[in-house]
């Protein structure tokens, strides 16, 4: 059965110091999510268990992102965590440090 998207929340998370993308994407991650509140479930057949969350992670290195992690970051819903290359990296002038920025798209989904 294919998916219908209801909802698409974007967000943004940086790890100023340490070069942590999966610290990034959990703040991308909250900054998506703490801005909604979801108020249809009385107007469809739908509850917020029946979501299926499809998070699109972009940052440099994402084969670095701890993406169970990430995925905990939902109370509630079906996540699938899929991380591709975007985001920015931003060395410090003497190269010892390394801030990430790692963005996220939320898809709220349901089967119908």
């Amino acid at each position: 059965m294919a998916l219908k998207r209801y909802l698409t929340e974007m967000g943004m998370g940086v790890d100023v110091h340490g070069g942590d993308y999966t610290k990034a994407a959990k703040r991308a991650v909250s900054d998506a999510i703490r801005h909604s509140s979801i108020n249809f479930f009385p107007h469809i057949e739908y509850t917020r268990d029946d979501m299926q969350l499809i998070v699109k992670v972009g940052a440099q290195k994402p084969e670095l992102i701890d993406t169970d992690a990430v995925a905990n970051e939902f109370p509630y819903g079906d996540v699938t965590i899929q991380t591709e290359l975007g985001g920015l990296d931003v060395p410090a002038e003497n190269g010892q440090d390394l801030m990430v920025v790692v963005n996220v798209v939320v898809l709220v989904c349901f089967a119908g």
